[in-house]
């Protein structure tokens, strides 16, 4: 699937070698050097996929996907070199869809963007739309809704959502999300479900602190209740 990626590195180096593993892969493939030009070029170019360096001149990539998240849902994959869990999930709190810790292969990196805009493309062929109590989810057009009302979710988010939907008031493990949202690999751990999880029911739920649709089952995961 060929797509437009905007790829925001101040190491300008690194971020040419970006640009040519993209390109021949087939993307159309924009680069810029700081936070500031990264949010301009997205908002002006529309980008299928951000690539988002964290630590960056002006803006640094955490307050640019904070700042897009609030304006639309761009595919996000943040570059680090923070290795903590704390820092990692920081980028998920913020809407990241997916992150990579440096030192990566650029093949790696190539193909973590093909994983999203596949993910991205059977979303939008599928042609079911399913209603869980107050829940709707267009998987058609990767839509949510609540009492009716559109919220805005990450590609993690949905991807939670939709597993979940398939069979409600089933328990899904931690590993069996994350299955769904990313996959297993290296630098995926199950407290990624916790934050993704932790943010929808900020959108869904009426009391995120007494949540009635998205339940933890103790010692074993979560549970999608109508």
């Amino acid at each position: 699937m060929d797509a437009k990626i905007l790829v925001a590195d101040d190491d300008h180096r690194h971020a040419e070698g970006i640009r040519r593993y993209l390109v021949a892969a087939g993307h159309e493939t924009i680069v810029v050097h700081d936070g500031r030009a990264a949010l301009d070029t997205a908002r002006r170019d529309r980008p299928d996929l951000l690539i988002l360096d964290v630590m960056m001149p002006g803006l640094d990539g955490l307050e640019v996907c904070r700042t897009l998240r609030q304006e639309s849902d761009v595919l996000v994959l943040m570059l680090t070199a923070r290795s903590t869990e704390s820092d990692l999930l920081l980028g998920l709190e913020l809407g990241a869809d997916d992150y990579l810790t440096k030192p990566f292969s650029p093949r790696e990196l190539v193909a973590r963007v093909r994983t999203l805009l596949r993910r991205t493309s059977r979303g939008a062929a599928s042609p079911a739309t399913r209603e869980i109590g107050r829940i709707g989810i267009d998987l058609v057009g990767h839509h949510v809704t609540v009492g009716g009302e559109p919220i805005r979710c990450t590609r993690g988010e949905f991807a939670i959502l939709a597993a979940m939907s398939e069979q409600p008031d089933r328990v899904f493990t931690r590993a069996q999300l994350l299955h769904h949202t990313r996959g297993i690999d290296r630098s995926s751990t199950e407290r990624t479900i916790d934050v993704h999880m932790r943010n929808l029911r900020r959108k869904v739920e009426a009391d995120p602190r007494r949540p009635r649709h998205l339940l933890t089952v103790h010692g074993i995961g979560y549970k999608l209740a109508p």
